[in-house]
């Protein structure tokens, strides 16, 4: 279940990845599938070769790419793989802030 997101974050995440940007979208997120996991975050392109590289560098494999007919397709980031990766992009007061 997701909660404590804007509409405006989401417009925003769409918008970047429109523009064929790598975008970030962090947010309270609650599954039993995850117990201790509070957050995640959603990684986004519209161009899912960059997008399959960028997970690349980070140990992702391509096949975790959710792929979505809305051209919205994302990894899901959670936990600790989700710290390391915001903390390497130099984000991580996107989860700080959520």
């Amino acid at each position: 279940m997701a909660f404590g997101i804007k509409r405006e974050d989401v417009m925003e995440w769409k918008l970047r990845i429109d523009q064929g940007q790598i975008a970030f979208l962090t947010h309270y997120w609650l599954d039993d599938r995850f117990p201790g996991c509070k957050t995640v975050t959603k990684v986004g392109s519209t161009d899912l070769s960059r997008l399959s590289e960028w997970g690349k560098q980070y140990g992702l494999k391509k096949e975790w790419i959710h792929h979505r007919k809305d051209g919205y397709s994302h990894y899901d980031l959670l936990g600790d793989k989700q710290k390391e990766i915001l903390k390497a992009e130099g984000i991580i007061e996107e989860l700080l802030n959520n």
